[in-house]
């Protein structure tokens, strides 16, 4: 091919396969299909131990199980919902894509204390427990919050914050 035809106009013997994986490849990254990004996906299938997800690539991903489960053990997703979803490499050796629901969450967290630290805004968090030195805190990712900085104060007895 030249490079100045449109490869749907050209008969299917004078495309080659180099040609034809740049097309594909170029009108999937049109959708928003990256490397090391989020996106988002169709819940397909739901198994014990997996869930198979379509993120409108040319292969399914799968996520595991326990990424979409609450803290009782209950799925918190059925099929047909969209959720969003790390994709880690497009090319994989047995063709399925292991996505990661999990870093999407920390990804976007992540995403949002930048923005929240860029416009000077407080970010508010849940103490979730009592470490050596001070708390930890869940702002969407776990934090560590020293025991000086808790008030302007000492505060002797941190149990109390939890």
């Amino acid at each position: 091919m030249t490079g100045t035809e449109n490869i749907q106009d050209l008969p299917l013997n004078q495309i080659s396969d180099d040609d034809f994986k740049a097309f594909f490849d170029d009108f999937m990254g049109q959708k928003g299909v990256r490397e090391q990004s989020v996106v988002q996906g169709r819940v397909l299938e739901i198994g014990a131990d997996w869930v198979t997800v379509d993120i409108n690539y040319k292969a399914e991903g799968i996520v595991p199980a326990n990424e979409f489960k609450s803290p009782e053990g209950e799925m918190t997703i059925a099929p047909g919902d969209i959720v969003d979803v790390y994709l880690g490499h497009l090319d994989t050796d047995d063709g399925v894509l292991l996505l990661s629901k999990e870093k999407a969450d920390l990804m976007k967290a992540w995403e949002e204390i930048s923005k929240a630290v860029e416009a000077d805004e407080v970010v508010h968090g849940t103490i979730i427990a009592r470490v050596k030195g001070g708390l930890s805190v869940d702002i969407g990712v776990k934090a560590f919050l020293p025991g000086s900085q808790v008030d302007l104060r000492p505060v002797k007895n941190l149990d109390k914050l939890i």
